[in-house]
């Protein structure tokens, strides 16, 4: 191969990098302009180099960690707080076993695959070079379906962590299935804190009560408009909240609910859309959003998968006066097109430092930033 040759083959590589970042960036647009917000809000690509971005966590010292689910990957973006735009985000694990839930605690990061907890120590000191993970716990069930999981450290410092139904609807077929669990930090002590759930992808404490609020996943194929996903207050330990006896407020299951009253369980805070697939959730603790968003609960919802008109694919938020949900509406749409055309997937939110938010998009492979302006 000639010199003329090489030269020939380097500036048509780098053409080709420029057309493809070129038409990245079209699409990233495309996928904004199809965005809608309150007046006021604006919507940006924090990053679109995070394929398949499902859940998100902060650590105090300002790196966002990512996971995945089929992907396999968990990644670290550095200098994530006050940032606009992303940094190149970096990979510090692959190959596992759908490594959606992340959590940091201690300059630890802890990642949630399906039948283990592993933990990254002193990673943001070695991003460059991760260390092998240290098992944490591998006495989850190997159940695949609804085994993903998120996880979070609660107020009381346990770790919590969901065990979905492996089925669509079915009794469970062991002591940990259809829950939210904790643990201790190292592993020990596992026990049951709510039962009576479907799948829970997120879940938030409130700040002053420290109770637990979550969404859960309501099962297929009653329907196209039943069961609705669930929103649901756990103040205390040993809750029931009626999976698979009772669906919503006071829907029976057709099997298992024949001998069950729904009054016998915890009813939810807030029926959700059908098969909307809510996921990530917190509660808004920032200052940039106009007051009467602060303490709401923001909510991604994934989008329905088999309804015969698509609903989700959207964020939207939850108002609460005291414990009472007094009003459930949309807040940032346009991921799914009139025509049913799927532009994006929201999994996760996350309130940054500043009073943004963001949310992660695992068909796009992106994360997006929401920020106020206030018109002057």
């Amino acid at each position: 191969m000639t010199i003329i040759t090489l030269v020939r083959l380097r500036r048509a590589l780098l053409v080709a990098i420029v057309v493809l970042g070129l038409v990245a960036a079209a699409a990233a647009a495309d996928r904004l302009d199809r965005l809608a917000l309150p007046p006021g809000f604006t919507i940006e690509v924090f990053s679109d180099a995070v394929p398949g971005a499902r859940s998100m966590a902060l650590s105090p010292a300002g790196t966002l960690f990512v996971g995945t689910r089929e992907k396999g990957v968990v990644y670290a973006i550095p200098g994530a707080v006050g940032a606009t735009h992303a940094a190149t985000p970096r990979r510090i694990a692959r190959g596992l076993t759908s490594p959606n839930g992340v959590a940091v605690r201690d300059g630890a990061l802890y990642v949630a695959e399906i039948s283990r907890i592993i933990r990254f120590d002193d990673i943001e000191a070695r991003l460059e070079h991760p260390p092998a993970p240290v098992v944490v716990t591998d006495r989850y069930p190997t159940d695949r379906h609804h085994g993903w999981k998120f996880i979070a450290f609660g107020p009381d410092g346990w770790l919590y962590v969901p065990v979905g139904a492996p089925c669509n609807v079915c009794l469970p077929p062991g002591p940990l299935h259809e829950t939210i669990t904790r643990m201790k930090p190292d592993g020990s002590a596992i026990e049951v804190f709510a039962r009576g759930v479907r799948n829970s992808v997120g879940f938030d404490w409130r700040p002053g009560s420290h109770d637990l609020w979550f969404t859960d996943n309501g099962r297929d194929w009653l329907g196209d408009d039943r069961p609705p996903d669930e929103l649901n207050h756990a103040p205390k330990a040993g809750m029931h909240f009626g999976f698979p006896y009772c669906h919503g407020r006071a829907l029976p299951d057709p099997e298992f609910g024949r001998d069950k009253a729904c009054t016998d369980f915890t009813p939810p805070a807030a029926e959700l859309g059908p098969h909307v697939a809510a996921l990530g959730m917190r509660f808004y603790t920032g200052t940039m959003f106009p007051p009467e968003y602060r303490g709401r609960i923001f909510i991604a919802e994934h989008g329905s998968w088999n309804r015969t008109t698509p609903i989700g694919y959207r964020v939207t938020t939850a108002r609460l006066d005291g414990d009472r949900v007094v009003g459930y509406e949309p807040f940032a749409t346009g991921w799914l097109g009139d025509n049913g055309q799927i532009a994006g997937r929201p999994v996760d939110v996350l309130v940054m430092p500043d009073g943004a938010l963001l949310v992660s998009d695992d068909h796009a492979g992106a994360i997006y930033r929401i920020a106020y302006r206030a018109s002057r």
